[in-house]
C-alpha cells in the first residue's frame, strides 16, 4: 500500500484531525481509555496559493487537545495533551518555553457549579526524529510517583493540586522504531518507520505489513489518501517546497555566520599580531632608551674624569 509519511507536517496534522484517528493514536500511546478527544484551534500562515502551513516553526510542529479519560474506578477526568513533533534535536528551550505557556492556560469544564475555566492537569507527547544516545527503546513514559518522605512508601491516592503543577510525558524516537508489530502501540507506530520511500523527499513510501486490526486499517486509509490524493499530494509537495527554501535558508545563515566567525577570528588574531608588534616594539624602544641612558651616564662619567684629570694638571 502506498501511504504518505506521517512524519510530514501537513500530513500529520490532518491525521490528527480526524477525532477517530486521534482517540485511536492518543489512547495507544498513553495505554488509557480515551472516550472523547477535541482539537484545540491551531495558528497557521498561508503562502501565495493560499495553502496552509504550521506558522509556529518548521523545527517544531504542535497540536493540542483537551481528552477526557476515564479512569480505572470509572471516573472521568479531562487532561490537556501537548503534542511536539521536532524533526532534530533542537534547543530544549523551545520545548519548556511551550509547555510553560499550557500551564498558564484554562479550559471550560462543567461542574456542579456550571461551566468554569481551570486549569487543566497537562501530559506531554514528544515525538522525535532524533536518537536520544541513553535510551535505545522507542517509546519511554516518564510517570510521575506520590511518595511518602518519611516512610518512602507509594502514595496510590490523587490529588488535585498536585496533578496540576505536574505532569506526564511520552518520548517516541522515530528512528529508533523497529519493524515490530507484536503490539497495538508498535503497529501504530509501524506507520512512523523511515523506510521504504518511493521518492526522492522520503514523503511517499510503501506499508508492508499486513492490517487485521480495524484502527490500524482507519490510519492506513487515511494515510493512503493523503499519499494518493493530488489536492493532499500538492499540499505535501508545498511543505517539501518549504521545508527546502527553510533548510537552504538556515544553511545559507549557518555558512554566513561561519564565514563572520572566521572573518572576527581572523581579525582577532591580526589584532593579536599587531599588539604583539607594537609589544616588541614598545620594548624596543624601552632598551633603546635604557642604553642612551647607559651612554649619557658613560659620557657624564668620561667628562667628569676628564675635567679632574685637568684640575690635576694645573
Amino acid at each position: 500500500m502506498v501511504i504518505a509519511n506521517p512524519i510530514s507536517d501537513t500530513v500529520f496534522k490532518w491525521l490528527m484531525e480526524d477525532p477517530r484517528i486521534a482517540r485511536f493514536f492518543i489512547e495507544t500511546l498513553l495505554e488509557e481509555t480515551v472516550t472523547e478527544v477535541v482539537v484545540k484551534p491551531q495558528e497557521f500562515t498561508y503562502n501565495k496559493d493560499g495553502e496552509q502551513i504550521l506558522a509556529a516553526s518548521f523545527a517544531i510542529f504542535r497540536l493540542d487537545f483537551v481528552a477526557t479519560i476515564k479512569t480505572t474506578n470509572g471516573e472521568f477526568k479531562k487532561v490537556l495533551i501537548e503534542l511536539q513533533k521536532a524533526r532534530n534535536a533542537t534547543d530544549i528551550m523551545r520545548f519548556r518555553n511551550y509547555l510553560g505557556k499550557h500551564y498558564m492556560r484554562k479550559e471550560e469544564v462543567s461542574t456542579p457549579e456550571g461551566t468554569l475555566q481551570v486549569p487543566l492537569p497537562i501530559i506531554s507527547i514528544y515525538l522525535i526524529g532524533f536518537k536520544l544516545p541513553e535510551i535505545t527503546t522507542p517509546v519511554v513514559k516518564v510517570s510521575r510517583q506520590y511518595i511518602d518522605q518519611i516512610s518512602h512508601e507509594v502514595i496510590n491516592e490523587k490529588n488535585d493540586f498536585i496533578e496540576k503543577l505536574t505532569h506526564d510525558s511520552y518520548v517516541v524516537q522515530i528512528p529508533r522504531i523497529e519493524k515490530k508489530l507484536q503490539t497495538r502501540l508498535e503497529q501504530t507506530l509501524s506507520f512512523f518507520e523511515q523506510d521504504y520511500y518511493i521518492d526522492e523527499a522520503g514523503m511517499i513510501k510503501e506499508y508492508p505489513y499486513p492490517i487485521t486490526d480495524n484502527n490500524i486499517r482507519l490510519i492506513a486509509d487515511a494515510l493512503h489518501y493523503a499519499g494518493t490524493d493530488p489536492e493532499k499530494r500538492k499540499m505535501l509537495e508545498t511543505e517539501i517546497e518549504a521545508l527546502r527554501v527553510y533548510y537552504d535558508t538556515q544553511k545559507e545563515l549557518q555558512d554566513m555566520v561561519i564565514a563572520t566567525s572566521k572573518a572576527l577570528e581572523a581579525e582577532k588574531r591580526a589584532s593579536e599580531e599587531k599588539d604583539k608588534a607594537l609589544e616588541v616594539e614598545k620594548r624596543a624602544n624601552e632598551e633603546k632608551d635604557r642604553a642612551l641612558k647607559e651612554k649619557e651616564k658613560a659620557l657624564e662619567a668620561a667628562l667628569k674624569e676628564i675635567e679632574a684629570l685637568k684640575n690635576k694638571g694645573n
